[in-house]
């Protein structure tokens, strides 16, 4: 149970913060967010707040921005029936085109046509006399109340992401992924900071009766080299002591400003069934507040360059196991939550950082496929044709769901069928 809450808070994160990155850009670019949406299915809770309608939704898995565009704007199909609702000026603020049981309190009309993009009005007759054929003017900031009693903003077109420059357009499908990225290096310095800080080369403590203190090391004591190589690093110990875990070792340390020399041979010892060489010393680490700063920033760096490498991999050689899915990132998050809160940390860091890098990929149906379209509008000076950017997206769409089935079908054969 405490897996699945994890992996839900995870993925409600990864989900939220990108899907925000569109959502405030959008806004500040001028182009309307009709809904922001937490969770997908049925709508559990809405409410409108400067020009957007915020809703909570019962599956806590997901979220989406609906900007206003060519493809998400109101139309009310001939023959329908709505209620207008009008203001003092008798301008239409409000349209129920529900259905509901419950009306909003207003005027029924039997819509003959509308326009709600550019002349922003209403043809019908009122309370089905078609003996007049009366014109109702939009107000440029009226809502609807669609099918599933989900009220938003009409989409007129001076505010649809398509009237929005090319920077602009650049910014919005950049800011998801932008997003995803630096939540990835704040979580990274925040584990960092709550986690102990790097180890050092000075000794804290050495083990009973092992190798190192049989020898004489002591707590305090600052290895320096062992066999002639210079130690600089806690990790390069490990690695040279492996490297010869079957010889005698010189390890020299610095103790109080002098140096000394001692010969041991490591110990060799099983764990989780693999034989590894030990000394028998633990490290002091380094808990300077700056040097856990650099740690974070420095393991996000590496994180980023080696899920660039893990990309080039697969490019050069393919397969289904390179990748996972939600049911591959559900059995890591399990995985994950039974060790403790910062190993929660880097794995929701590395993971952002992941989706925020591969959403940028050039492919139909990511961020990374519409920035494409963006970047062939800038040198051409003029977007695509909306029939063939339509048509690109479809196949791309479908192509994604095609990789996501096979994906998510491989991740449930290896974690839990094989």
């Amino acid at each position: 149970m405490q897996g699945i809450l994890i992996f839900i808070i995870i993925f409600g994160i990864l989900v939220f913060v990108h899907e925000f990155g569109h959502f405030i850009i959008a806004k500040k670019s001028g182009v309307l967010v009709r809904e922001f949406s937490i969770g997908m299915g049925p709508k559990l809770f809405q409410k409108i707040y400067n020009q957007t309608t915020y809703t909570i939704r019962w599956l806590p898995l997901g979220g989406y921005v609906r900007l206003a565009g060519p493809d998400d704007a109101a139309v009310i199909d001939p023959g329908t029936t709505v209620i207008l609702e009008l203001d003092d000026h008798d301008k239409v603020i409000r349209i129920d085109a529900s259905n509901s049981d419950l009306p909003i309190d207003g005027i029924p009309v039997q819509v003959r046509d509308s326009d709600l993009v550019d002349q922003l009005e209403i043809n019908g007759y009122e309370n089905g006399d078609e003996s007049e054929l009366k014109t109702y003017v939009v107000d440029h900031d009226a809502t609807i109340i669609d099918e599933s009693n989900t009220e938003l903003l009409i989409a007129p077109r001076d505010v649809q992401f398509q009237e929005a420059n090319i920077w602009r357009k650049l910014a919005i499908n950049l800011a998801g992924p932008f997003m995803n990225i630096l939540l990835g290096f704040v979580v990274f310095i925040f584990w960092s900071i709550t986690a102990a800080g790097p180890m050092t080369t000075t000794v804290k403590s050495t083990v009973n009766d092992s190798p190192a203190q049989i020898v004489g090391i002591k707590k305090g004591d600052t290895i320096k080299a062992i066999n002639g190589t210079k130690i600089t690093d806690w990790s390069q110990i490990s690695t040279i002591i492996g490297e010869n875990a079957t010889k005698t070792n010189k390890v020299t340390v610095d103790r109080n400003g002098s140096d000394k020399i001692f010969s041991l041979k490591p110990k060799i010892s099983k764990i989780d069934g693999q034989k590894v060489a030990q000394i028998g010393i633990y490290a002091t680490t380094n808990e300077n507040f700056g040097v856990k700063i650099k740690r974070g920033f420095t393991v996000s760096i590496e994180t980023t360059t080696m899920i660039f490498k893990a990309l080039k991999g697969l490019v050069a050689s393919f397969s289904l196991n390179k990748l996972s899915g939600p049911v591959g990132i559900y059995s890591q998050t399990q995985q994950v939550s039974q060790m403790g809160f910062v190993y929660v940390l880097s794995f929701l860091a590395s993971i952002s950082i992941n989706l925020g890098i591969v959403n940028l990929l050039p492919i139909p149906g990511l961020d990374g496929g519409k920035l494409l379209l963006n970047l062939f509008e800038l040198l051409r000076g003029k977007p695509m044709p909306v029939e063939k950017e339509g048509l690109i997206n479809v196949v791309g769409f479908a192509l994604l769901l095609i990789l996501i089935v096979a994906v998510t079908g491989n991740d449930i054969y290896r974690y839990f069928i094989k």
